[in-house]
């Protein structure tokens, strides 16, 4: 029951919900007790003769009106405890979601997606049902078999009682052995699923590569393993669950045989009349389902507290990046300078970057070229604080990054990834993801100045064309494009293209290019490329090798230098040439 205490903090929210239902439900309890009495009392009267009409039809009315307070009150006591459990289930989902926002690339990297989906629901819906179905179980048992045992004690026999309870201690005994493994069995029941869910996810975003490589009999048949995993965790939380029902009622039928064997002697002995052992077995019948509730309650409970584990663990996950105290907010804007000494990635001993320092003033481009895995994108996602921890500092405009609030960082960056992800959504909605509120005209300028608008133009829908999930229906090209059109719909202090033009011709990089310098005047870009057309008219270019600066300049000042950049322009003009057909 330690996830009751644990939820203890959504109780006390709910209080009024809760401890108005609990009352409506003790009250339905106690009603439960009039049917087996009035039953004894009309047996009494048949067996002495002296039933008649007057007195048949008063406790028919008496029954009938229990029957009904208690389709009343069971309807109200249902919205009160039902209804706060789903409140519970958005309040864990609002706060899982909202952690999820604000973790950092860190978090991601060794977190599985499936797994985190299998939180927000699966686990989830758990815990509502612990707080729903749980509590009312637990309660309704509770004051049920309590109210029925005093009735049974203090209105026919308590010695009688007393034989029928012998019995009871073996039940306690057992359903809490089986509590226990059924935790232990849930647990990884929900593991396994987690682990099919990240399958499943996974398999369905890489389905063209599966396709590619003709890996769709290989990835069934994982797949089928994987799912038969689940099945054969959750048979033997089944089996474990299924002791309940036979425990129960095995301990149910020797209180009956107790109680008829006693019971007929009690009679016999004139100690009970007829009518009082009917009402007492009846009361026993009673007992049954808070016998069974209880069965059921160990379930729901194990099934809450292994998944409000889970979740709790999740919840209590660092934020790495979060704002200081104090920490200003105003979108930055200004001069960029890097002094890093050293930056290495959580987890990992080797520095991904040493010695970077250099100065970027408004308004000017940087371009930032160098072999894959030189630093290129780790240099740029340091500006946008996906991860810290580094030895030096990052101005932006006379300040440290840190001492900017996130939110406000951000808005001065419009931030183009390598891998562009585009929602299921229509290509306008994509482009004034940025900026909801943008006019059509906005949007459509955004998209010329991004070199994508004849394009939108060309498709089915136009600008109302669903992309699909992941911008599946376009081209690489086009959603670099789109993505860049996002980002310029911004109109960011400080554009970041980092290697956002590879999957474009030479031709349309030109153009794009060309419209940035015309209509950023006054605002900073960073280019990172492979290709170096794309930052030869930069104002500073630096050479990344291994994490440091090995080249930096102009582009005529490093082609003077026989360096890198000269040695790799010089092959990218022979390999343009040789495509051209040497023309």
């Amino acid at each position: 029951m330690k996830v009751f205490l644990e939820l203890g903090w959504f109780f006390k929210q709910e209080k009024k919900a809760y401890i108005s239902g609990i009352f409506l439900l003790m009250l339905v309890a106690l009603l439960t007790l009039v049917p087996p009495k009035v039953i004894g009392i009309i047996a009494d009267h048949i067996h002495d003769g002296t039933m008649t009409k007057g007195i048949l039809f008063q406790w028919m009315l008496v029954l009938v009106g229990t029957g009904l307070s208690m389709y009343v009150l069971r309807y109200f006591w249902r919205i009160m405890i039902f209804g706060s459990s789903v409140k519970l289930s958005k309040i864990l989902r609002d706060r899982l979601f909202q952690h999820f926002t604000k973790m950092s690339p860190a978090f991601y990297q060794k977190s599985r997606i499936g797994d985190l989906m299998a939180h927000a629901t699966n686990d989830l819906q758990a815990i509502q049902q612990t707080a729903g179905a749980g509590v009312l179980t637990l309660v309704d048992s509770l004051s049920t078999g309590g109210f029925v045992i005093i009735a049974m004690a203090f209105t026919i026999s308590w010695k009688l009682t007393l034989i029928c309870l012998i019995p009871m201690p073996i039940m306690a005994i057992l359903t809490n052995w089986f509590g226990t493994m059924l935790h232990k069995s849930f647990h990884k029941a929900q593991e396994a699923f987690s682990s099919l869910n990240d399958k499943t996810q996974e398999s369905i975003t890489g389905i063209k590569v599966i396709k590619t490589f003709g890996q769709e009999q290989e990835d069934i048949e994982d797949f089928r393993k994987q799912s038969e995993d689940v099945v054969q965790k959750n048979i033997v939380v089944g089996k474990i669950d299924s002791l309940y029902d036979p425990t129960i009622s095995i301990i149910v039928g020797i209180s009956f045989f107790l109680s008829i064997v006693f019971g007929a002697k009690y009679v016999l002995n004139n100690e009970l009349t007829i009518g009082e052992l009917i009402s007492f077995t009846t009361y026993l019948g009673l007992l049954i389902w808070p016998m069974l509730a209880f069965g059921w309650l160990f379930n729901i409970v194990e099934r809450g507290r292994a998944s409000y584990d889970r979740v709790a663990a999740l919840l209590r996950e660092k934020v790495e990046i979060s704002d200081k105290d104090n920490a200003l907010d105003m979108v930055p804007c200004g001069d960029i300078q890097y002094r890093l000494a050293e930056f290495t990635y959580p987890g990992e001993s080797r520095p991904i970057l040493k010695d970077i320092s250099f100065s970027l003033n408004k308004g000017e481009t940087l371009g930032i070229v160098g072999k894959t895995g030189a630093g290129k994108t780790t240099l740029l996602k340091l500006l946008i604080r996906e991860f810290e921890g580094y030895h030096g500092e990052i101005l932006f405009g006379e300040k440290a990054l840190q001492d900017y609030k996130l939110v406000k960082l951000r808005e001065a960056i419009g931030y183009v990834p390598q891998d562009h992800f585009l929602f299921s959504a229509t290509v306008a909605e994509n482009i004034a993801f940025t900026n909801p509120s943008a006019e059509k005209e906005e949007i459509e300028k955004a998209a010329a100045l991004a070199n994508i608008h004849k394009d939108i133009l060309q498709f089915t829908d136009g600008y109302q064309t669903i992309v699909g999930e992941r911008g599946v229906s376009l081209s690489g090209g086009q959603k670099q494009r789109i993505s860049i059109a996002r980002a310029l719909l911004m109109n960011p202090e400080v554009l970041v293209l980092d290697d956002s033009l590879s999957a474009v011709d030479a031709k349309t990089e030109e153009a794009i290019l060309s419209s940035l310098k015309q209509n950023r005047e006054g605002k900073t870009t960073i280019i990172t490329s492979h290709r170096l057309s794309a930052i030869q008219h930069a104002n500073l270019i630096l050479v990344l090798e291994d994490g440091r600066i090995i080249e930096r300049g102009t582009h005529e000042e490093l082609m003077e230098f026989d360096g890198w950049y000269k040695e790799m322009y010089l092959h990218q003009q022979l390999e343009e040439l040789v495509e051209h057909g040497g023309h």
